[in-house]
């Protein structure tokens, strides 16, 4: 049985983006991944975050939001920042860990849960599922 690698998904507040890529890697790659998602200010999970994966068929409404410290002991191997207020902030993994950092706009507009901002979480979706596929064609014919 191959070990699966540690993928930790980092923004500031653990709300949009890490738990939008959070769900795209799991619903893309369980078989390779164990996926997390966290935050150096964590809150909460954004309403519109889960609506626009749901749209997709992959359920992000029991994901929690995060503090990126209850990480920092459980061996992750890869870190991957979506923004760049995060990325300055994500404190050294110890052991040998690739990062990457990645920066994708904020969806992030309010905590309304107004239809037309649905179009911000469905293009940061896209984003991040563009990324994610890469990530995966570069890990799989290295």
């Amino acid at each position: 049985m191959v070990k699966k690698q540690k993928v930790l998904f980092v923004c500031s507040g653990n709300s949009c983006r890490s738990q939008i890529a959070e769900g795209l890697l799991r619903d893309m790659a369980d078989d390779q991944f164990d996926v997390f998602s966290c935050g150096t200010h964590p809150s909460r999970v954004h309403p519109n975050a889960i609506a626009v994966m749901d749209e997709w068929g992959i359920n992000i409404s029991n994901h929690t939001s995060n503090d990126i410290n209850d990480y920092l002991d459980k061996g992750i191997n890869i870190v991957i920042s979506v923004c760049d207020h995060a990325n300055k902030l994500c404190p050294i993994f110890p052991g040998d860990i690739q990062r990457i950092h990645w920066s994708v706009d904020d969806p992030f507009r309010g905590w309304n849960q107004e239809a037309s901002q649905l179009d911000n979480f469905r293009e940061t979706r896209q984003d991040l599922k563009i990324r994610i596929q890469k990530l995966l064609d570069d890990t799989r014919s290295s």
